[in-house]
């Protein structure tokens, strides 16, 4: 298999897994947050969602590339590693854009047409993620963060 098949499945890999510790404590606090404002609970399980997902996916990603960046000699490839940096949050800038839009809006609506707070959660944030990977896809693709060779 081609090595930027290998990396988009590491990419995707991590973002799953990240989601789905995110999808689990949100599932907890937006159940835990049940008895306040429908966009306060919205808003305090988003905060939750990220703090979660990037703690996991950073570092999966980390623990992914570490050794990319090292060049034959030992040091450090800084010219390959800031250009990525600058794609993967630039991909990662994009479909978050999305993400919180679709996942806050959706959310909120759930909530006011009476979905359990936990049940809304995990549906608003399991639709959402379908949407974020499609565009992050797309983006990395864009960005030409994997290339053959690299």
């Amino acid at each position: 298999m081609k090595q930027k098949y290998q990396e988009y499945l590491k990419l995707n890999k991590n973002v799953f897994l990240g989601f789905l510790a995110s999808v689990i404590i949100s599932a907890v606090a937006a159940d835990y947050f049940g008895d306040q404002a429908d966009y306060l609970n919205s808003s305090f399980t988003l905060i939750i969602d990220y703090a979660v997902f990037f703690s996991v996916f950073g570092g999966l990603y980390y623990f992914d590339n570490r050794k990319k960046y090292v060049l034959d000699n030992g040091q450090r490839d800084n010219t390959l590693l800031k250009s990525d940096l600058i794609k993967i949050i630039s991909s990662l800038g994009i479909g978050e854009v999305v993400y919180t839009i679709v996942r806050w809006t959706l959310q909120y609506y759930f909530l006011q047409i009476n979905y359990e707070p936990y049940m809304a959660s995990i549906v608003s944030q399991s639709i959402s993620l379908v949407i974020y990977m499609i565009t992050l896809n797309l983006s990395v693709k864009l960005t030409k963060l994997y290339k053959d060779g690299s």
